[in-house]
């Protein structure tokens, strides 16, 4: 049973694909809140040592005397990106100890301090802030936000097979409520340990909603509007990260932003009783009568007439020609496959780390935090938009290709205004960040469609969900690299991720021109396809396999013609 042709009768993108479409969309633009929410969540302001039995203390200066004080205890800072030495305090013998002309104590010693006090320029409380997970704590943050990645491996495997079992809306709704369910219990975590456990537990939901949103949103449209209705999902995904700066500017509390941004998961659970079971998976569990009510309404609202019998429940008819589904060690079998296949795992493992890192390494460009995450969210309408432009006009292979290495390129081009620049120039810093950004979520979109295109069908399951896991291994090391700037220090420490993210880009990027193009070509089916793809002996191969369809359609289709050769009544020309 051929549901894409049902879809030709139904409309591919009727008006009742469109309303459903758009609820799922919302529910992605949620999910956008929480992709790199933990930059809110657990970003370090500036601190410094909290001074010994001053018990008033505030990061900011309070009085001149105030200022004594910390210019006796607190050490300057090794680099100018500081205002204070944040991990050490003076001490010194005050009977024998000389101070400089900035107050600062001569030849004193310096130890690490147990206790610290943060600017609230930026924020009024994170929880890195609130349980001091600074200096030697400094990597827990990093790997909080690494959870939450591995966290979204975890739900690939767990709601991707889940929603194969038991359906597609009610794992997508039992994903919405464990999402509501950990994010609200992340805004009251104890301690580190507890927040680490939720942050994978919202990684996994959060790709429990997404991944069977998006499946429910491409079964219901048809093969001519799908590529369309992908890359416009993006769109509101991307919303949601310029959303999240909004609500970050205004509260700047982390359990409160944590909360609000939670809330809205509440309106996705309201429209239970507007988004059906999936028609295509109800067909595929032989549950027609409920596939026939699902269609039948969405006929009605599409204002079209189905034929009473569209859906045949008999097997009869069904191609035992159909390649069967293959094995992943498959693509390992020959040189061409294996080199092809590592390719296509290095650009999505290059291409995640270079997304997510550049979006979490945005508040350490300089500049105004917000702003600097609002802008790397607002790239991504251009990049998308560009894609749907040229992707097929240019091709895949192109398109992507001149997405990694510019964007690479960008990153790369920081180092000057980093180095070399001063501070009047860090507009210039943000700008090309962004552009590297751009070009980062354009090859993000192109990866789905070309990789999916470049696998063969017997294995394309298996080399999409292989291809998913990899890129989850970018995405767990983005945020140590985009953290590594604190922990270097200085101008390096803060042009440092963006030259591993150019780097890692640029290689990929130049590595992806050595895959053939898929655009307007027929796609491979088998494994001898896959190796021969994008040679002229796969081209020589279809053009035989169509010919010969051609033949076979005619002769099929004309019986009668056929049997007036054999009689020599006429002569047909083939």
């Amino acid at each position: 049973m051929d549901f894409d042709a049902i879809l030709e009768t139904l409309g591919v993108f009727g008006r009742y694909q469109k309303r459903l479409y758009f609820l799922i969309c919302l529910a992605s633009t949620f999910v956008g809140f929480f992709a790199v929410i933990s930059a809110f969540l657990l970003g370090a302001p500036e601190h410094r040592c909290k001074i010994p039995g001053y018990d008033n203390d505030t990061y900011r200066v309070q009085s001149d005397y105030h200022l004594t004080l910390i210019n006796n205890q607190i050490p300057p800072p090794s680099d100018e990106t500081h205002t204070y030495d944040q991990c050490h305090l003076f001490t010194f013998n005050l009977t024998s100890i000389t101070f400089d002309n900035s107050s600062h104590p001569i030849n004193a010693t310096k130890i690490q301090c147990t206790e610290w006090v943060y600017s609230d320029e930026v924020f009024k409380e994170t929880f890195t802030s609130k349980h001091n997970l600074v200096c030697d704590d400094s990597s827990k943050p990093s790997l909080a936000k690494s959870l939450f990645f591995v966290g979204i491996l975890i739900g690939a495997f767990s709601f991707g097979n889940l929603s194969d079992g038991i359906g597609r809306k009610k794992t997508f709704y039992l994903a919405v409520v464990l999402m509501l369910a950990s994010t609200l219990a992340l805004a009251f975590s104890p301690n580190y340990v507890a927040f680490a456990v939720f942050m994978t537990a919202i990684g996994a939901t959060t790709q429990g909603v997404f991944l069977v949103g998006f499946v429910i949103g491409m079964e219901l449209v048809g093969p001519t509007r799908r590529t369309f209705t992908g890359i416009v999902s993006e769109y509101f995904f991307a919303l949601g990260l310029v959303i999240l700066s909004g609500i970050a500017y205004f509260i700047r509390h982390w359990k409160y932003i944590e909360i609000v941004c939670a809330a809205p998961f509440s309106i996705v659970l309201a429209y239970w009783w507007l988004l059906p079971e999936s028609p295509r998976w109800l067909i595929l569990k032989h549950r027609y009568e409920e596939a026939t009510i699902v269609l039948q309404k969405a006929a009605r609202i599409n204002n079209v007439v189905l034929p009473d019998d569209l859906l045949q429940t008999s097997d009869k008819g069904k191609d035992d020609d159909t390649p069967k589904d293959g094995k992943i060690w498959q693509l390992f079998t020959s040189r061409v496959l294996l080199l092809r296949t590592l390719v296509i795992f290095i650009n999505w493992c290059m291409v995640t780390m270079a997304y997510y890192g550049l979006s979490l390494n945005s508040g350490n460009l300089g500049g105004n935090f917000y702003l600097n995450f609002f802008l790397s969210g607002l790239v991504e309408f251009p990049a998308y938009t560009l894609v749907l432009l040229l992707v097929d006009r240019v091709g895949r292979k192109r398109l992507h290709c001149i997405s990694m290495i510019m964007g690479g390129m960008f990153c790369l081009s920081t180092i000057f205004p980093i180095l070399f620049l001063d501070e009047r120039y860090q507009p210039l810093t943000t700008a090309l960040a962004m552009l590297g950004k751009l070009g980062a979520a354009a090859a993000f979109a192109i990866i789905y469609m070309y990789s999916a295109e470049l696998f063969p069908t017997v294995v394309r399951n298996a080399g999409m969900g292989a291809s998913s896991c990899i890129a989850r291994l970018g995405a767990i090391a983005a945020p140590f690299i985009a953290d590594s700037g604190d922990r270097i220090g200085g101008k390096l420490g803060k042009a440092f991720p963006l030259v591993v993210f150019g780097v890692a880009t640029i290689v990929a990027g130049v590595l992806a021109l050595h895959l053939p193009e898929t655009l307007n070509q027929d796609l491979p089916e088998t494994i001898e396809d896959g190796i021969l793809f994008g040679t002229p002996a796969y081209k020589a191969k279809k053009e035989d396999v169509t010919i010969l369809a051609t033949i076979n359609t005619a002769f099929t289709n004309d019986e009668d013609t056929v049997t007036s050769q054999i009689n020599g009544e006429t002569v047909s020309k083939l």
